[in-house]
C-alpha cells in the first residue's frame, strides 16, 4: 500500500474484460461504484434533461440528479404477482427526452429483479439520447440475466458493478463501469481518475480468478437469510 503500482489496476481491467468478453477500453475501474453512479448522473441530466428512477429506490442517484439541477420523476413500482418491481413502460412513459433513466437490479431496497424482458424493452425504446444506467451492484445474488451484453452491442448503456456487496469488499473500495468508451469518456470529465488502492485491486483481481468464490458466498447468504427468516417466523415476527 505503499506505493503506486499503476500496473495492477490494468492487470485487473484486462481480466475483468476477458472473462466478460469486453473490450478493455469498455472498461473503467473505480474505487467503488459510488462514483461512476453519481458522475454519470450529473454527466448525462440537467434542468432540461430528466432523471427516471423507481420508487421506492436507491437515493445516492436521486442527490446527484438534484445537484445537476435535473428533474426527479419517482415512478411507482409495479406489483405484478406481488412482486414490486421496476415499471419500465411507466418510466419510459414520464419523459420525452430524459437524460437517465435508472435501473437498479435488484433493486435496493426491495431485493426484486427485474426481468431481461423489461431491460431489453427499456433498451430498445428509450429516445435516442438517453442513457439507461443499470446498477447492478447486487446482480450477483440474483438469478436473472445480466445487462453486459447491451454494452458489447454500443447500445447507450452504462452497467455498474461492485466488490462491496457479495464480495464483502465494502470498506477497502472496488468496483467498475462498463460503456462505449465515449460514453465513459463523459464520465470522467467530472472526476479525475488516481491511482486505486492496491490491496482493493489486489483483492478483486483474486475474487475474479477464483471460480468458486460466487457460488460459496451466495449460498452462504442465502442460508443466512433462510435461518433468519426461519426463526422470526418461529418467533411470530414474520
Amino acid at each position: 500500500g505503499g506505493r503506486y503500482l499503476y500496473g495492477i489496476t490494468g492487470q485487473f481491467r484486462d481480466l475483468l474484460a476477458e472473462q466478460e468478453g469486453l473490450k478493455a477500453n469498455y472498461v473503467v475501474p473505480y474505487p467503488g461504484s459510488s462514483a461512476p453512479l453519481h458522475q454519470a448522473v450529473i454527466a448525462f441530466t440537467g434542468p432540461d434533461r430528466p432523471f427516471v428512477t423507481a420508487d421506492p429506490g436507491y437515493e445516492a442517484p436521486m442527490w446527484a440528479a438534484e445537484f445537476a439541477g435535473a428533474p426527479v420523476l419517482k415512478i411507482p413500482l409495479a406489483d405484478p404477482k406481488g412482486e414490486a418491481r421496476h415499471d419500465i413502460k411507466a418510466m419510459l412513459a414520464a419523459s420525452t427526452n430524459p437524460g437517465v433513466i435508472y435501473i437498479c437490479n435488484p433493486n435496493n431496497p426491495t431485493g426484486t429483479c427485474t426481468p431481461r424482458s423489461d431491460i431489453e424493452y427499456a433498451v430498445a425504446n428509450a429516445p435516442k439520447d438517453t442513457v439507461i444506467l443499470i446498477d447492478e451492484a447486487y446482480i450477483h445474488l440474483c438469478d436473472a440475466p445480466r445487462s453486459l451484453d447491451f454494452v458489447k452491442e454500443s447500445k447507450n448503456v452504462i452497467v455498474l458493478r461492485t466488490f462491496s456487496k457479495l464480495y464483502g469488499m465494502a470498506g477497502i473500495r472496488m468496483g467498475f463501469a462498463v460503456g462505449r468508451p465515449d460514453l465513459l469518456k463523459k464520465i470522467s470529465s467530472f472526476g479525475g481518475m488516481n491511482a486505486l488502492p492496491v490491496t482493493a485491486v489486489a483483492a478483486a483481481k483474486a475474487s475474479l480468478l477464483d471460480p468458486d468464490l460466487v457460488p460459496a458466498r451466495k449460498k452462504i447468504i442465502a442460508d443466512t437469510r433462510a435461518e433468519t427468516l426461519a426463526w422470526l417466523r418461529k418467533a411470530s415476527y414474520a
